[in-house]
């Protein structure tokens, strides 16, 4: 029987670029492992980033995973294809233009193919539960981060 292990994911940034956190709480067979970490300068998009690839990364096994992240740039970039095609295209965008955090959309799409994860996007700030927990933990993580400017 393989393990079903769903990873909730988020981050944040005080400015844009500033200080960032990121969190991940992976919740299988009923039991929770929570990680968090940041950077004292970061942009949003880096730490939403970081923490799907940290969730992934924290995997010993291979299982199914759900991820659930409240990124739109996350969860649509893998879904609708827009990352692997900036990929095959030297890391342009469609209109041409340089695509941003390439190497961490390099390392997320290497674990998207060995864990072939399933992603749904949550509304922020409504009251999920898991959301709601990876948020404070990750603004948590930033003011940390803030302190050590």
């Amino acid at each position: 029987m393989t393990d079903e292990v769903t990873i909730y994911t988020d981050g944040a940034c005080s400015g844009n670029p500033g200080p960032g956190g990121f969190a991940v709480i992976l919740v299988c067979r009923g039991k929770e492992k929570v990680i968090t970490g940041g950077e004292s300068s970061t942009t949003n998009n880096r730490m939403e980033l970081t923490a799907v690839i940290t969730g992934l990364r924290a995997l010993k096994r291979k299982c199914a995973v759900k991820i659930c992240s409240d990124s739109k740039y996350v969860i649509d970039s893998i879904t609708l294809g827009w990352a692997r095609s900036w990929r095959q295209n030297g890391w342009r965008k469609s209109d041409r233009s340089p695509a941003l955090n390439t190497d961490l959309w390099e390392e997320l799409l290497l674990l998207d193919d060995k864990y072939k994860p399933e992603y749904e996007w949550v509304h922020g700030h409504s009251g999920h539960e898991y959301n709601e927990r990876c948020d404070a933990l990750a603004v948590e993580e930033t003011e940390k981060h803030r302190k050590q400017i």
